[in-house]
């Protein structure tokens, strides 16, 4: 028996549309969810100069593999705000922007191209290269690497100057955020 006019109760029958937004919100959620905290990114009283200039290679090293999708986020948004008069190379920016969102920001599995999987650190470089490449040939060039090195050297001067003995260790980035580990590793 069929009844017409009525609306379903049951979120099954959304449609493939409805559960790809649905899968989309939920992975925007738990994709932004794994960045790190901005007041932990920007605790001042984290903030001091090291006292032996070699200790600033071990922060910068820690800093950037514990905050990567903070600085990723930083980057790219300065070099948003650097096309805005730039039309053409705006839209290549968004398009590049919704792979690096599905590619990058909202995967919640690793990312697999024929049958091996791809660290995240080669899909940040490889959509890095790629973005830069097609923005280049937009021919924004002086405004690219203009934001492009405004966002390396904030990026650079943040992972040196923070400090990292208030940062949590994860198992993920455990050797990486400490220096004992990686050096005897080696």
């Amino acid at each position: 028996m069929t009844t017409y006019g009525t609306i379903p109760t049951s979120s099954s029958t959304q449609g493939p549309s409805g559960e790809y937004i649905s899968r989309a919100k939920e992975r925007i959620k738990t994709g932004l969810g794994a960045r790190r905290p901005w007041k932990l990114m920007f605790n001042f009283r984290s903030f001091n100069f090291p006292s032996p200039f070699r200790e600033v290679f071990g922060r910068i090293r820690s800093n950037v593999a514990y905050f990567r999708m903070n600085y990723a986020i930083v980057v790219l948004l300065i070099l948003f705000l650097s096309l805005l008069w730039h039309p053409i190379s705006l839209i290549v920016f968004i398009i590049m922007m919704a792979a690096w969102l599905f590619l990058y920001f909202l995967r919640d599995e690793p990312l697999v191209l024929f049958g091996k999987t791809v660290d995240d650190r080669v899909v940040l470089i490889v959509l890095a290269v790629v973005t830069i490449v097609l923005l280049f040939l937009t021919h924004a060039t002086v405004n690219i690497l203009v934001a492009l090195l405004i966002g390396v050297v904030l990026v650079v001067v943040h992972a040196g100057l923070r400090k990292t003995d208030d940062l949590s260790v994860d198992e993920e980035n455990s050797d990486l955020l400490t220096p004992a580990a990686s050096s005897s590793s080696t």
